[in-house]
């Protein structure tokens, strides 16, 4: 089985799909836990959030490192706006993939929470206690968090548009066992 000219390899596929299930995950995990009464159960939810974020983290590291070492299939023909469009909202979402976990990771260290990712990897400390810059890096992790999944809102209404509306295979580019097969 070969895959299609204009479709992304399987690990680009494999990247995209698992960051994406871990996203979609975190942020209501995020949105969730912030509303509980300190207990263990929300102890509990805020390691898993934590994970969810290294791990994201580790993953954009892995994307951002294929894409730079791999080239994606070519441009589906669209007008150029929505060229510019879908070009400006991958980068910004890009920098949040980054963003987002390395402001939650500082908050967590600003709190005096370490974070141990699965409790067995103690990550270091990216800032020391501090309530004040806790206070404020509560907020920069929460309003990236947010912008990042209205920017996932856009990424999605735009997929759905151009599968539904346009027809023009965006949508199978990044869908796993859509390959051609190879003539013999």
């Amino acid at each position: 089985m070969a895959r299609h000219q204009d479709q992304y390899s399987p690990a680009a596929i494999a990247i995209h799909w698992l960051a994406a299930l871990m996203i979609v995950c975190a942020i209501p995990l995020g949105v969730y836990m912030t509303g509980l009464q300190i207990s263990p159960a929300r102890l509990k939810l805020y390691n898993w959030h934590k994970w969810l974020g290294i791990t994201i983290l580790a993953l954009s590291t892995a994307r951002l490192l294929w894409r730079m070492t791999h080239r994606p299939p070519a441009d589906t023909p669209m007008v150029s706006w929505q060229r510019r469009a879908a070009h400006a909202t991958h980068w910004a979402m890009y920098v949040l993939f980054f963003a987002v976990p390395l402001a939650g990771w500082a908050y967590s260290c600003a709190t005096g929470f370490p974070v141990v990712v699965f409790g067995v990897l103690p990550l270091p400390d990216l800032v020391a206690p501090d309530k004040a810059l806790a206070s404020a890096l509560k907020t920069v992790h929460a309003s990236l968090a947010l912008s990042l999944g209205a920017l996932i809102a856009v990424h999605i209404a735009a997929v759905i548009k151009h599968q539904l509306v346009d027809r023009d295979r965006i949508l199978s580019r990044m869908l796993p066992g859509t390959f051609e097969s190879q003539p013999q």
